[in-house]
């Protein structure tokens, strides 16, 4: 099949520098990376990834996370099992 079609989209930089150097480091290009996310939302119908609406607890972690708030920083993981007491 030929490809014919174009695909135009503003992203930021950053992301867009971040996500190619992914792509490249998997041995893809940004047209096959773009090409296999199309396949997936094909075969299944939809997004190939969960997407859900934070709840009022995730909201307030992300915005307390945002502003540097209860953050717990561990050594490794024995001290962050040990600080979750597991």
């Amino acid at each position: 099949m030929s490809k014919t079609s174009t695909i135009r989209a503003r992203i930021e930089p950053d992301l867009k520098g971040k996500a190619e150097y992914i792509f490249k480091e998997l041995g893809l290009t940004t047209t096959q990376a773009i090409t296999l996310f199309y396949k997936q939302v094909e075969l299944k119908k939809g997004l190939p990834f969960d997407i859900a609406i934070p709840n009022k607890t995730t909201r307030k972690t992300f915005s307390d996370t945002d502003a540097g708030r209860d953050i717990v920083i561990c050594k490794d993981t024995d001290d962050m099992f040990n600080k979750l007491g597991i």
